[in-house]
């Protein structure tokens, strides 16, 4: 029995001493947090976030370097691939860009999957939030939807000479969401699709050939036998004179209205559709020195004034009612 409470003594004593040694619960998790705060652990878990996402990164950068002169590498081989051939040069240059971007979205996707993102997941999410993002994203994807249907129904060209949403230029370019002029005076004109394809589109050169008018007035005093006579000729020097008139269908000199100080009339002749301006400009002045030569007028407006003397008794009488 006394042997029994010794050991029950020792066993005791043991106990209180590892207790003793123990921190409480409270102080130990209080002792981790501020360790967990020092310098060197805050320095260790950085590092370690180095050594884990470097690679990541220098990957992601890799990869994006990689789409984006594989996606420009598509683009070019897809316009030397169709450049020889019948296909459309518009057509060609969309499909060109549809393809540059399409592989810009799939190095974009695979740069997201590298980060351990579910790419899977994240066409879920995409997919769940469509109609917010089709209502933030309205404009551009009515630009898109645009785009495509100017590539289907074909209003124009590259290379046509058109007038949309105002603008007067050289179709030089059709992109996904952009349509890109060059104007006479050499301004590049940036389109919204969306503005072009909702809009009333005229294409000046669809056709080979137009029709050039010349409006003209002359006065009254002028025989009009005499002057269809002289305009008839001038239109003939200008088919024979100068370049891009066209002989088929033939010249008409028109009477047209008599106006309130002219008897108005029109020349009109073919021109091929490219030398439309030049071929204006040759004919009016032909025009206008055929006239002259024959001397046939062209009124102006103009304003005769006439001074009527007041007699003597009534201007003395302003004069000395102004002077009162």
């Amino acid at each position: 029995m006394q042997e029994e409470s010794t050991g029950a003594a020792e066993s005791s004593g043991a106990a209180q001493a590892a207790g003793a040694a123990t921190p409480p619960a409270g102080a130990g998790a209080a002792g981790g947090q501020a360790d967990y705060f020092t310098a060197e652990a805050i320095a260790m878990r950085g590092f370690d976030l180095v050594l884990d996402y470097t690679p990541r990164v220098l990957g992601v950068l890799i990869l994006l370097t990689v789409g984006w002169i594989l996606a420009g590498w598509v683009r070019r081989a897809i316009n030397r691939l169709f450049a020889k051939s019948k296909i459309d040069l518009t057509l060609v240059k969309f499909l060109a860009n549809a393809s540059r971007w399409l592989v810009l979205v799939l190095s974009i996707l695979a740069c997201l999957g590298t980060f351990g993102l579910n790419v899977t997941s994240f066409a879920t999410v995409l997919g769940a939030a469509g109609l917010a993002i089709a209502l933030g994203f309205q404009g551009s994807l009515s630009n898109l939807a645009a785009g495509i249907m100017l590539m289907v129904f074909r209003p124009f060209k590259i290379g046509d000479v058109v007038v949309v949403a105002g603008q007067l230029g050289v179709v030089d370019g059709i992109d996904l969401f952009t349509t890109y002029l060059d104007t006479p005076d050499y301004r590049r004109i940036v389109l919204p699709n969306g503005q072009i394809f909702g809009n009333i589109i005229e294409n000046i050169t669809y056709h080979p050939r137009r029709r050039v008018d010349v409006k003209v007035g002359i006065v009254y005093a002028a025989d009009i036998d005499r002057t269809r006579s002289v305009l008839e000729e001038a239109a003939r020097r200008v088919v024979e004179t100068v370049p891009g008139v066209l002989a088929d269908p033939p010249p008409q000199v028109l009477l047209i209205d008599l106006g309130a100080s002219s008897v108005n009339w029109e020349v009109r002749v073919w021109a091929d559709s490219k030398q439309f301006f030049p071929v204006r400009q040759g004919s009016t002045a032909m025009v206008k020195k055929s006239l002259d030569a024959a001397g046939i007028g062209i009124p102006f407006p103009q304003m005769d004034v006439w001074i009527k003397q007041m007699p003597a008794a009534q201007t003395g009488g302003a004069s000395a009612t102004t002077g009162s």
